[in-house]
C-alpha cells in the first residue's frame, strides 16, 4: 500500500510500545510504476490527488512529513466537490503555508501499485508564506536539488525532472 503509519498497541500493559509497520510500505514503494500523461489526456473524474512541485527564491520547496519521516513535495487527496486546481491550492497551503503563488498544471501522472491511480502534477512559484498549519508536516525547507530521505524515492525525482523539462530549468 501507499500508506505508512505507526501503530500504537498496548502489549502486556506497555502503553508506550509502538510497532512500526512502515516496513511493508518500503517494500511496496519499490514496486511502483509511474506513467506521465498530457494535462487533458485523462478524464478529470479519474484524478484523485494533486502534487505540487514548488519553488521559492530559486530553491525547491520540500515538506518533512512527521509520519513517514521523509521529505515530500506538497500534495494530497482530492476532497468531494473540489476541482483538481482547488485540491492543489488547498494542499499547497496546508503543507507549506504558501499564501501567494502562481500555479501551473504540468501533466497527469499515475502511480500503480495494485491499481493505477491518477493525479495532476502542478508547479507553483511561491512568493509569500504564512504560518505553517498544524498537520502531518513537521517543517518545510528549501533545496537546490532533491534532499536525502525522500518519502517516495521512486516517484518524486521523476516529478521534479518533469517540471524542470516543462519549464526548461537546468
Amino acid at each position: 500500500m501507499l500508506f505508512s503509519w505507526l501503530y500504537n498497541k498496548d502489549i502486556a500493559g506497555d502503553n508506550n510500545l509502538k510497532i512500526d509497520i512502515r516496513e511493508a510500505y518500503v517494500e511496496d514503494i519499490n514496486m511502483v510504476e509511474v506513467k506521465l500523461y498530457g494535462v487533458n489526456e485523462i478524464d478529470d473524474s479519474l484524478l484523485s490527488f494533486a502534487v505540487i512541485v514548488s519553488r521559492y527564491m530559486g530553491k525547491w520547496v520540500w515538506c518533512r512529513n512527521k509520519i513517514r519521516n521523509g521529505w515530500e513535495v506538497p500534495g494530497g487527496r482530492r476532497e468531494t466537490g473540489e476541482n483538481i486546481s482547488e485540491t492543489a491550492k488547498r494542499e499547497l497551503y496546508e503543507e507549506t503555508g504558501a499564501i501567494k503563488y502562481e500555479l501551473v498544471p504540468i501533466c497527469v501522472y499515475s502511480a500503480k501499485y495494485d491499481v493505477e491511480r491518477f493525479g495532476m502534477l502542478f508547479f507553483a512559484e511561491i512568493t509569500e508564506f504564512g504560518n505553517l498549519p498544524e498537520n502531518e508536516i513537521e517543517k518545510i525547507d528549501f533545496f537546490k536539488e532533491n534532499p536525502d530521505e525522500l518519502s517516495f524515492p521512486l516517484i518524486q525525482p521523476k516529478l521534479l525532472n518533469r517540471v524542470k523539462e516543462e519549464l526548461k530549468i537546468v
